[in-house]
């Protein structure tokens, strides 16, 4: 759906805030663009929509080129802004005419009271903007941009300042739209969500494209998990037959953690069998893995 090549974005003072971007993003995916403030990210997402003029580099939206056809590959494209930007004067209802109108597409008042109610939105209809909270305001926002019926989706930082409730709601939308067949490009600071949502995720540092990878994939290949015995006595050291990589003495005495690949012979069969020739019995085990935001630290720090 999204073909990008070569990108690169200098301003005039000389920052360079894209180097040589190489990516593509699939039909019907959610892929979400994970980097620390001042990545790129969004720079990334203004070029793609047209909004940002790149130094170099080549950008095709569903097939179109976003120069050369501007209008036809900016028509596929629905864009969430990081910062509200919206006619306060307006009411909700106006400004979803109005923005369906922009794309020069009929009025449509049986698809605005659908998005509209999937948005928890339906009962401000007719409120103009500056009566609206602030995460109301994010979600009419994501109402704006689904009123051209967009095949691609940005939302960049879709849930800020948003209460927990009414981002569960946002997420549901976003989950529906992928069902729908809509390509999905997040941008969050919420790597819950990223977790929750991506098929696969990118991570962007210093304007440069590190990684690409299906989550499940990244997950299993940087993920670990961790193993805590609960012993059933205190123990003043590790036994020399029990001793491995990983292994470590809690400094209460009272349990054991075992850090251990995703994805790799855990060892876990040995250890407990190794446990019960040392004599150490325990009464309870409980296991956590790693999350996608440990890992995204990780490589950013890396």
């Amino acid at each position: 759906m999204i073909k990008i090549s070569g990108l690169n974005k200098t301003y005039d003072n000389g920052f360079e805030a894209l180097k040589n971007v190489d990516l593509e993003i699939k039909e019907g995916e959610i892929f979400a663009l994970l980097g620390p403030n001042g990545a790129g990210k969004t720079t990334l997402i203004s070029t793609i929509c047209g909004l940002v003029e790149p130094t170099s580099g080549t950008i095709t939206i569903g097939g179109y080129d976003h120069k050369r056809d501007y209008r036809k590959a900016r028509e596929l494209i629905g864009l969430v802004p990081q910062e509200i930007m919206l006619d306060i004067f307006e009411t909700v209802w106006s400004t979803m005419q109005y923005a369906r109108g922009f794309f020069g597409k009929k009025d449509d008042p049986a698809l605005y009271e659908q998005i509209l109610k999937d948005l928890s939105l339906w009962d401000k209809k007719d409120n103009k903007i500056q009566a609206l909270s602030g995460g109301m305001k994010r979600r009419v926002l994501i109402a704006r941009a689904l009123t051209n019926e967009p095949k691609v989706l940005f939302l960049d930082e879709p849930t800020a300042g948003v209460d927990v409730e009414l981002r569960r709601g946002m997420l549901e939308v976003v989950k529906k739209l992928k069902e729908r067949g809509t390509t999905i490009i997040l941008t969050t600071h919420y790597i819950e969500e990223a977790e929750e949502l991506a098929d696969r995720v990118g991570i962007i540092s210093e304007g440069e494209i590190k990684l690409v990878e299906e989550k499940e994939s990244l997950m299993k290949r940087m993920g670990s998990k961790t193993l805590k015995i609960n012993l059933a006595e205190k123990i003043d050291s590790l036994p020399s037959q029990i001793e491995r990589e990983g292994l470590s003495l809690s400094d209460d005495r009272n349990s054991l953690e075992y850090s251990y690949k995703i994805g790799a012979n855990s060892g876990i069969t040995s250890l407990l069998s190794d446990l019960k020739s040392a004599n150490i019995s325990f009464e309870d085990l409980d296991t956590e893995q790693s999350s996608l935001e440990e890992i995204f630290v990780n490589l950013v720090n890396e």
